[in-house]
């Protein structure tokens, strides 16, 4: 015993997450629909949604229309929804002026910042015009220039759902779901599927609903991640600056609760989640020198996707975007690749 090295706890579970085989990783000979339908349905029960209920029994969402208006170039419907009782979303929907056909659209989710706003590229709080413009947040802003269609949807425990003026308030709602059986992260999942529903149900003659996007930074780009290896109907995923194992980004330093999710690394890592995302549309979006994320953990997870992806004859549905900058988006490098391979 007196040569045996003993290791402190973090570092010995860091040790333990860093060695882990997902279970649910591909094995290379299981058939990929049938391997996509059981870790659909692991990562579903992982993340909570069996234990959410939705708000009506029948199929049509309550949705209710704040205001409409048109400003210079483009047409804005403020409105929220219900997507459980007791629980309304937020959300913003712009759209283009003048187009002929529905386009397609952009679901947009803020990384951990102070609002949905920040995505419509309008500062409130102090520091917000930074964040808008700084790091190619304004996600809307710059959609609508693309020609599409662009929805913010605020996130739950952002902005105006239970956000505060210093910016998101994650650990307490994160701690009572996991009392719950739920995760945060689920939920948000969650909102984000009955958000589609919406579309389908209201904006059909705006939104294309066969050519739905998920796009986000951070905290957002893991809430893409998730919601689309969970919801098919996400035809396009730009996750950025979130793709990363967690043994490299948040088994490796500290990081919000909202992104965990109990015992996933036993059963899946990001590699496998962007996976199930396969053959659809997929840009995963990397700050070349991002601290918390950091590009060799995300190249990883890029390479066991596409093992997937060209498993089923899709390699050109994948693409990684890396951007000369740290933790933020890029527009610049991703709408490019984003026009490229869309259909």
């Amino acid at each position: 015993m007196e040569n045996q090295k003993f290791m402190q706890p973090m570092e010995h579970l860091h040790m333990l997450l860093d060695t882990e085989v997902p279970s649910m990783r591909w094995d290379g000979v299981t058939p990929i629909a049938d391997w996509q339908k059981c870790a659909r349905e692991k990562l579903a029960a992982l993340v909570g949604l069996d234990e959410i209920e939705p708000y009506r029994t029948d199929a049509r969402l309550e949705i209710e229309f704040d205001r409409i208006c048109e400003e210079e170039g483009f047409r804005e419907i403020r409105f929220r929804f219900y997507s459980e009782e007791n629980v309304s979303v937020p959300c913003h929907l712009v759209q283009p002026l003048g187009a002929e056909k529905p386009l397609p659209v952009v679901i947009c989710l803020q990384g951990h910042s102070k609002g949905m706003h920040i995505s419509l590229g309008r500062p409130i709080y102090p520091g917000d015009e930074e964040t808008c413009h700084g790091g190619d947040r304004d996600f809307c802003v710059r959609a609508v220039k693309e020609g599409v269609c662009a929805i913010a949807m605020e996130q739950r425990c952002f902005g105006e759902s239970g956000g505060t003026e210093k910016g998101p308030d994650c650990r307490q709602a994160a701690m009572r779901a996991i009392l719950l059986g739920r995760t945060l992260i689920g939920e948000r999942v969650w909102d984000i599927m009955r958000l589609i529903d919406v579309i389908e149900q209201n904006f059909t003659e705006i939104c294309d609903k066969d050519k739905i996007m998920c796009l986000g930074n951070s905290g957002g780009g893991t809430a893409t991640v998730y919601a689309s290896a969970l919801e098919t109907r996400i035809r396009f995923a730009v996750p950025s600056c979130a793709v990363c194992r967690f043994a490299d980004s948040i088994g490796a330093m500290m990081h919000c609760e909202c992104n965990f999710v109990p015992g996933i690394a036993k059963v899946f890592d990001m590699g496998e989640l962007c996976g199930l995302i396969a053959p659809r549309k997929l840009v995963v979006v990397s700050g070349h020198n991002d601290p918390i994320f950091p590009l060799d953990g995300a190249k990883a997870c890029v390479a066991e996707a596409k093992r997937i992806y060209t498993a089923l004859g899709a390699p050109d549905n994948i693409a990684h975007v890396v951007g000369d900058g740290a933790h933020r988006f890029y527009a610049g490098d991703a709408w490019p690749v984003i026009h490229a391979m869309a259909d």
